[in-house]
């Protein structure tokens, strides 16, 4: 089956390897969440997360002024000993904390609450340094903290318990 795919996905394809997942490219991806529906976080995030703290490299959680919950990290199956937290305050550090944490390859993934709609250059800066350092940037967004009429349609929820 896989030499299918592969003939259909073309001699470029990248497959990842079940025992080093890595990114082959990084990006950037918004994740809107709500306490409405506290499924969604076990359900999308939680799975991601733990596939990718099976690689060598780091997850750095940006956060509010909030503290990150160790024993939810450790009941959650992720790696304590491979998480680092930082809590932001404002716009600017946040945004370059998370360009700069993206861009050294250290990390396999940041996580960032942004209560805000990035501009076309934050955006950009982002894009560049996630690829730059093949991780994921995770932007994460309370719907409340947005203003709805702007925001697409179809959006992913999910319920944060990160805090306590």
């Amino acid at each position: 089956m896989r030499t299918e795919l592969m003939k259909k996905a073309g001699p470029h394809a990248h497959y990842a390897s079940p025992s080093s997942p890595r990114l082959s490219a990084g990006w950037i991806t918004e994740l809107s969440y709500s306490d409405q529906q506290p499924g969604m976080m076990q359900m999308l995030l939680l799975p991601l997360l733990q596939q990718l703290g099976l690689q060598s490299r780091w997850q750095l959680w940006l956060t509010p002024a909030h503290k990150l919950n160790r024993q939810w990290l450790v009941q959650s199956g992720l790696p304590l000993e491979k998480s680092m937290h930082i809590a932001h305050s404002d716009r600017h550090s946040t945004v370059d904390a998370m360009s700069k944490a993206l861009r050294t390859g250290n990390y396999s993934v940041v996580l960032a609450w942004i209560h805000y709609e990035l501009n076309d250059d934050e955006r950009r800066q982002l894009e560049k340094a996630a690829a730059e350092g093949q991780a994921l940037g995770l932007i994460m967004r309370a719907t409340d903290s947005v203003n709805l009429t702007t925001r697409p349609a179809n959006q992913l929820k999910i319920h944060s318990t990160l805090f306590h």
